[in-house]
């Protein structure tokens, strides 16, 4: 069948969401990918212009080939990578129809990341990134884009899982597609900086069934040691669901929570618990995206929502608030005004549209958005 997405026109053998069919048999293409794709493009325009010395791309995982060729037909030098012969022929059959050059090579991620070196590497593996996050870190010169679609392990559904893949304590909150983001990005900065790399999210989002983090590389070691001071611990309550943070690699929880008394108190982390993106940076990104994109209205909504959430690290559920207090939800804009008039910032959250983020605590929440 053939697709047209963004610039470029290809070839795909069959198409199907991952997430929710699977992986299958042979090499398929996943138009649920298209928003992650297109806001990849702008992410490379805009990220040019900030280091226009940035020229070269790997696709480490290209399957068809089309996030490959829609970052050549972008300006970039592009190596496309995988292990299924079937899935390079057809690459580059994808490439030569766009009348683009695109290195195509039949190898292992990791051998290759090993023996080369690229400015901008990216990774989109069918499941956990963190199998070619040590090669992609310890290779790139700018920029490691990163794609996790284990979600149920990232979030703390599945439990061992998610410590044995990110070496940290996943909880499956209310705000679980912030702490498996959150989880995620913990485990690429402590994998930067075994190799004195600091690596700073500059663009991050959860959509759909999966997270997306752009991390630009520095190779100073006190950089490094920045970031690690940016790590880690949240404490739950599961009774009222209040939360603090906790800086450090230590983790102190509390025996009882502090707000309600209740002893269900959970720790998650080491977590991220800085900005997931440069506010400056996002904006440029949202400027890059073209009405040619087949996402490009999403696109631009999520860029929005994302430049102007707050950096706390936690977000809210406003109907899982109000469904514990016993109250119907209001508009989201006259609960987030309640609690702007009442003093606090708050902002919307892109994670779901009843995601919101604000330095009040649960109860002052409660009573600041009291009818």
């Amino acid at each position: 069948m053939r697709v047209t997405e963004g610039e470029v026109e290809f070839e795909v053998a069959d198409a199907r969401d991952g997430a929710s069919q699977g992986r299958g048999e042979g090499v398929f293409y996943n138009p649920t990918q298209e928003l992650n794709r297109d806001v990849t493009v702008a992410v490379l325009r805009a990220y040019r212009e900030r280091e226009p010395r940035a020229e070269t791309y790997l696709d480490a995982m290209t399957a068809s080939g089309v996030r490959a060729v829609r970052a050549a037909a972008a300006g970039w030098d592009v190596t496309a990578l995988d292990t299924d012969p079937d899935a390079v022929s057809l690459a580059r059959e994808n490439a030569a129809r766009n009348d683009l050059a695109v290195d195509v090579i039949e190898r292992d991620a990791n051998v290759h990341m090993h023996d080369s070196t690229h400015d901008v590497i990216d990774l989109d593996p069918f499941g956990t990134p963190i199998p070619f996050a040590d090669a992609a870190v310890a290779n790139a010169r700018d920029l490691v884009c990163v794609t996790a679609t284990d979600t149920a392990p990232l979030c703390g559904a599945h439990f061992e899982s998610g410590v044995r893949s990110y070496g940290a304590v996943p909880r499956n909150t209310d705000y679980h597609p912030e702490m498996g983001l959150r989880v995620l990005l913990s485990a690429l900065v402590r994998t930067a900086a075994r190799y004195d790399t600091a690596a700073r999210p500059i663009c991050s989002h959860v959509s759909r069934h999966y997270a997306r983090t752009y991390l630009e590389l520095d190779g100073r070691a006190t950089q490094a040691d920045a970031c690690i001071d940016e790590l880690g611990y949240v404490h739950h309550c599961e009774d009222c669901l209040t939360r603090e943070a906790e800086s450090g690699l230590i983790a102190h929880p509390p025996e009882d929570c502090p707000a309600c008394g209740g002893n269900r108190v959970v720790t998650a982390g080491p977590l991220w618990l800085g900005a997931i993106r440069d506010r400056e940076f996002v904006t440029a990104v949202r400027e890059r995206v073209d009405d040619g994109m087949g996402e490009a209205a999403r696109a631009r909504r999520l860029l929005d929502t994302l430049e102007a959430e707050l950096d706390e690290p936690t977000h809210y559920d406003q109907h899982r608030l109000c469904k514990e207090w016993t109250r119907s939800a209001p508009a989201m804009d006259d609960f987030l005004a309640d609690l702007r008039d009442a003093g606090y910032d708050a902002s919307r959250a892109h994670y779901h549209g009843t995601a919101f983020k604000t330095d009040a605590s649960v109860e002052e929440i409660r009573v600041a958005t009291a009818e």
